[in-house]
């Protein structure tokens, strides 16, 4: 049996906020067989991350397990079967894993055996978490597994193509889907960089077919909007060019003044601060210098190269245009390293930081702050 969590579910220590008065994050586990497990028992096992939430842990018992033998950490949460009826009285401690080992016979299997490789069982298992974590953000507020915001761990795309469901290039289409949502968009958050994508998984060819004035302006307005859940009013806007100099006044590709201009025009008119199109090569040096709150990129590798260059171990996805809150780590499942306990945990944790953050600011502030489908 776990060792119980640090404090008591609800305290009167003075700074120590009541358990039930914390932001509730659901947490899906990610590929099993990736370094998920390991990054969750990590970054979880700081005390002082457990004070500020509550966490609701959608996986599996054997891979947390093997994970904290691996990294030397002592189990710190409470198991629960899933579909138990004692999960209502388990929620007011710190951490709850929900163990879907019984689910489509995953408890039998042994994970400690399995290749580290892209499977059927990983993308299944790994889909399923991401499922019953979007099912407790859609529960109604009054219900007690209801959550407040969502951290995904990593996924493999070829794994959840293996378990198929091939329609689901990742968590964003998932997610997009669930909640019924048009407008969403990968942001990605650093402690030097804001960026958000126009794009995102589409072969880069098929850009000239997807580009248009609307949907980068939506993405300008989706940013903006998240922003201010960040605490920063008036974002400093900048847009890139899709072309290389940003088409060079047309002499290298007319994207720039036929689509990208008149976007940037329609987000001047509702007030919001734009300036560009800036050359992709040059418009992150004057973020990091702090010239820019956000820098709007066309495409998947013009925004992320620069993102992970950076801040490797410390960005998080957030998934904006969604009506709850969902971070996720910048890097993949990690199949090399995973099992071995050495795996970086700083971006998962800052994706838990961030979610919490975020969770709190939509409370305080939930007809301004929520970002929205509109």
């Amino acid at each position: 049996m776990p060792t119980p969590p640090d404090h008591p579910p609800s305290t009167g220590l003075p700074g120590v906020v009541p358990a039930r008065e914390r932001p509730h994050l659901a947490i899906s586990m990610g590929d099993p067989l990736g370094i998920g497990p390991e990054v969750i028992v990590r970054a979880l096992a700081d005390r002082q991350r457990r004070r500020r939430g509550r966490f609701l842990i959608h996986g599996l018992a054997e891979p947390m397990a093997m994970a904290a033998e691996a990294c030397g950490i002592e189990p710190f949460w409470w198991r629960v079967p899933a579909g138990s009826h004692l999960l209502d009285t388990t929620l007011a401690h710190d951490v709850v894993l929900l163990d879907h080992g019984a689910e489509s016979g995953w408890g039998e299997m042994e994970w400690a055996s399995m290749r580290r490789e892209a499977c059927a069982a990983g993308g299944g298992a790994s889909f399923r978490f991401v499922e019953a974590s979007i099912e407790d953000a859609l529960r109604s507020p009054g219900d007690p597994g209801s959550v407040d915001a969502i951290a995904t761990a990593p996924i493999s795309k070829a794994a959840w193509a293996l378990a198929g469901q091939r329609k689901y290039p990742g968590h964003t289409d998932l997610l997009a889907r669930r909640f019924g949502c048009k407008r969403t968009r990968m942001m990605f958050v650093s402690p030097r960089l804001r960026v958000i994508l126009v794009t995102a998984h589409i072969p880069l060819m098929e850009l000239r077919n997807v580009l248009t004035i609307g949907r980068v302006f939506d993405t300008i307005d989706l940013g903006v909007e998240a922003c201010r859940l960040l605490g920063i009013e008036s974002a400093r806007v900048a847009v890139c060019g899709v072309n290389p100099h940003a088409g060079e006044d047309g002499l290298m590709g007319d994207e720039e003044e036929r689509l990208i201009k008149p976007a940037m025009r329609m987000a001047e008119a509702a007030g919001m601060r734009v300036s560009g199109p800036w050359p992709g090569d040059t418009v992150f040096r004057g973020a990091i210098r702090g010239e820019f709150d956000l820098v709007v990129a066309m495409y998947h590798d013009q925004g992320l190269i620069a993102v992970k260059t950076t801040a490797f171990d410390e960005a998080v996805n957030v998934t904006i245009g969604l009506p709850t809150v969902r971070t996720s780590p910048d890097h993949g499942t990690a199949f090399d390293i995973a099992g071995r306990g050495v795996a970086d945990a700083g971006s998962m944790g800052a994706s838990i930081d961030l979610a919490l953050s975020m969770a709190e600011a939509r409370r305080a502030a939930p007809g301004d702050a929520s970002v929205v489908t509109r």
